[in-house]
């Protein structure tokens, strides 16, 4: 007789496989949205952000640049990583000070940032704090979180649709956002303390990195369009300041004068970079 069959009836044969389809979509939107991109993932992925961002940002391609950047980027990069990533430290031909970290080791500064510095240890410092971004991966771990966070809005859907009708999505990607911003803050804090270890680990004067959030401050006050892309990005500097000078207090006061803090080679290397031609202004 129709529809007395083992599996039921069609109508339940329908909803048990609308209900079958249901659950192994959660099953595997829940195995994926888990998991933070392994090593092998993170580095396929940053080559592909570095291979767009010198496409479309000005480059400073100098080779003596080039070296001296990547010589003190791999100081420090090469007794702090422990997956043995290929590193690439990267100046950009841009007034504006700033800097950040693309997973997988490119690490990008502003030319206007190296302007500021007034010694070799606070361009280390810069780049101690970006190496953490990468050697803590926060960039994986909130890529990690944010598909979490849109998988369960896809969870939602699929278990009642209902939740998501009228669901504008820039209003859930406002919402997100301001979820992860207590991880960014979080983040910062973690790459101040680490880059503090970093830099003190290759034999650098962590105090650079104090002295150049002092430097940032002063130039918010004086200019504050030079640095609005820095503070965007890295907020809450007066209390890194504290953060990082109290992981600096718990270094041996011996150990601490042994470090080195300037060195001729870094005074040439910001006079080269000073007598380069700048790269014109993107058109607006």
């Amino acid at each position: 007789m129709a529809g007395n069959g083992a599996w039921g009836s069609g109508a339940d044969t329908g909803r048990v496989t609308t209900r079958v389809r249901r659950a192994a979509a959660v099953g595997a939107l829940l195995a994926v949205g888990a998991c933070v991109p392994g090593t092998a993932q993170e580095v396929a992925m940053g080559s592909q952000y570095a291979q767009q961002i010198e496409q479309q940002l000005p480059m400073v391609r100098d080779p003596e640049i080039v070296r001296y950047i990547n010589v003190l980027g791999d100081s420090i990069a090469r007794v702090v990583d422990d997956r043995s990533l290929t590193w690439r430290f990267n100046v950009v031909d841009q007034p504006e000070i700033n800097a950040f970290a693309v997973p997988g080791g490119h690490i990008y500064v502003n030319r206007g940032l190296i302007e500021r510095t007034t010694n070799m240890s606070e361009l280390a410092g810069v780049l101690g704090h970006e190496i953490a971004h990468v050697t803590q991966r926060h960039s994986m771990k909130q890529m990690a979180a944010a598909q979490r966070a849109n998988y369960g809005l896809s969870i939602g859907c699929i278990l009642a649709p209902s939740f998501c009708q009228g669901l504008a999505g820039t209003g859930v990607s406002v919402l997100a956002q301001a979820g992860f911003a207590k991880f960014s803050r979080d983040d910062e804090t973690e790459s101040d303390r680490f880059g503090v270890k970093y830099v003190t680990r290759a034999g650098i004067d962590p105090r650079g990195m104090p002295s150049m959030f002092r430097i940032l401050l002063r130039e918010r006050e004086r200019n504050p369009g030079s640095v609005e892309a820095w503070f965007a990005s890295h907020p809450i500097e007066e209390s890194r300041i504290r953060t990082t000078e109290e992981e600096i207090d718990r270094i041996d006061p011996v150990v601490l004068r042994s470090l080195t803090r300037d060195s001729r080679s870094f005074q040439s290397f910001k006079e080269r970079l000073a007598a380069l031609p700048r790269s014109p202004a993107p058109r607006r």
